[in-house]
């Protein structure tokens, strides 16, 4: 047993082994290549926000809806280009069963499940992931970002709008219609759809970044879009049945479909495809007005949302 007045003996710590890290030369080094700036962003943001509008370059379920709504658009325009080729005497046809102009307001209900499908996809993921915040950490300006959003979003809407018309167009000659005649009506009808395409996807747009939930998005566009569709129909037909044409034509001001097609009535002499069609230069003026405030409107209205968006 040790006495007290002994004192600890210090020890002293074991030499550590020799170390065998080894610092690499990665060779890093800053970018000197040139920098294409905003025009080469903005333009490779179109293209992909165009492709993933179809699913294109996402999983394979986000292909399903878009390629599939496309092909539901054919389809009407393949059987009615099949019975113009192969009865066309038969039947004693010499122009389209449905005119080019009326197709859209007669698949409306597909055409507005894709716009409100694929505008939240492009709109308010961003602002729910916020994917926002490292675009626009690019050289790229909150109004590029949204004009460029809102040209791949019509540009995908006005694909699927015009590719039946133009199958159309294709059968209409094939079964011998008049050149001249279908070419100028195809035209008049691809301007209408340019229009069309336009005003619902500023108007899907613009609901789709008032929020982050897609879902509600989606069901908040479409009833923008249908509801209003169906209310201004109802207004038309018991203001035609009433005899007060003037109120049907006013109303129909007041949805996308019937106002491009009132615009197609006015400037290219268009088959009706509502009841109370625009009449006289006041109320084509109107609806030419009408239809230029909803996409300048909404390009105004979405550009002052996101100076509002925390970059």
């Amino acid at each position: 047993m040790s006495s007290p007045s002994e004192e600890p003996v210090p020890t002293t710590p074991s030499p550590l082994p020799p170390s065998t890290a080894v610092i690499h030369d990665l060779g890093y080094r800053s970018y000197t290549g040139p920098r294409l700036g905003e025009p080469a962003v903005a333009r490779a943001f179109f293209v992909t926000g165009l492709r993933n509008s179809y699913g294109l370059g996402r999983s394979g379920r986000s292909k399903v809806l878009p390629m599939i709504l496309l092909g539901v658009m054919l389809l009407p325009a393949l059987i009615l280009v099949g019975v113009l080729v192969q009865a066309k005497n038969l039947l004693g046809l010499d122009d389209q069963i449905v005119a080019y102009s009326t197709y859209p307001i007669t698949t409306q209900l597909l055409i507005s499940v894709f716009v409100a499908s694929q505008a939240p996809a492009l709109i308010s993921r961003d602002l729910r992931f916020r994917t926002i915040t490292l675009y626009l950490a690019r050289p790229m300006r909150r109004t590029t970002y949204v004009l460029v959003r809102l040209a791949s979003l019509t540009v995908a809407t006005f694909v699927l709008v015009a590719a039946p018309l133009l199958l159309m167009y294709v059968g209409g000659l094939l079964a011998g219609l008049p050149l001249g005649r279908e070419t100028g009506r195809v035209l008049g009808a691809l301007v209408g759809a340019a229009l069309l395409a336009a005003c619902l996807s500023g108007l899907a747009a613009l609901v789709s970044a008032l929020t982050i939930r897609r879902g509600l998005a989606v069901a908040a566009v479409i009833v923008v879009l249908l509801v209003s569709y169906t209310v201004v129909s109802t207004i038309q037909g018991i203001s035609l049945d009433s005899g007060h044409g003037t109120v049907g034509q006013v109303a129909g001001l007041f949805s996308p479909y019937t106002l491009v097609n009132g615009v197609q009535v006015v400037l290219f002499d268009a088959p009706e495809a509502t009841a109370t069609p625009p009449s006289g230069a006041g109320m084509g003026l109107l609806y030419l007005a009408t239809t230029a405030v909803v996409v300048v409107g909404s390009v105004g209205a979405m550009l002052a949302r996101y100076r509002k968006v925390a970059a």
